[in-house]
């Protein structure tokens, strides 16, 4: 039931996002040099690498790790692309993802490739079982304000309670928490 969803959800959102998408790619292009997809590399289910789509919102050159642990990510933000993580804009590519099947709408969020504290953690206690998701418990509950720990916890606490009545919640809550730009740092 859950991949169905994802399917008809994701191509309904596909459809209806198609012109926003098509300007905010034209914005980025005309904002800063480079594409206006990025291609990250993350972690996915049983640590399999994939390529997750997301709208460039950096410039060409920042490092790749977590944003929030860069000393001064300002720097790097393009001027559209802090307009886009503050809406999250920036991930309505991960639609393709979830089209393909690399990715749902809700569970973990996809580590990237060198977060290795919390890949690790993830695959000791089972979470990496769980096709990663667009947002998830711990999306919700914190975001990058939490540490690695508490991240992995509440994804297990994700997997012991997981049900399409509780992704619907995730879902819900993600959006208040989205239009009241409630936990969005960078």
């Amino acid at each position: 039931m859950k991949r169905i969803f994802d399917l008809i959800f994701a191509l309904l959102l596909c459809i209806v996002l198609l012109i926003p998408m098509i300007l905010i790619a034209i914005s980025i292009r005309l904002d800063s040099r480079g594409p206006a997809i990025y291609w990250s590399k993350r972690v996915g289910r049983k640590d399999r690498i994939f390529n997750m789509p997301k709208f460039r919102s950096m410039r060409l050159g920042t490092p790749e790790i977590a944003t929030h642990i860069i000393e001064d990510p300002d720097v790097y933000i393009s001027s559209i692309g802090g307009f886009l993580r503050q809406y999250s804009l920036d991930e309505i590519p991960q639609l393709f993802s979830i089209l393909k099947g690399d990715m749902s709408f809700v569970g973990p969020r996809p580590a990237l490739f060198n977060q290795n504290d919390l890949i690790r953690l993830r695959g000791l206690k089972q979470v990496n079982q769980l096709l990663p998701g667009l947002t998830g418990w711990a999306q919700i509950n914190g975001r990058d304000e939490i540490s690695v720990l508490e991240k992995v916890t509440l994804d297990v606490e994700y997997l012991q309670k997981k049900s399409f009545l509780f992704d619907i919640k995730i879902l819900w809550k993600t959006l208040v928490k989205v239009i009241t730009k409630e936990s969005i740092v960078h």
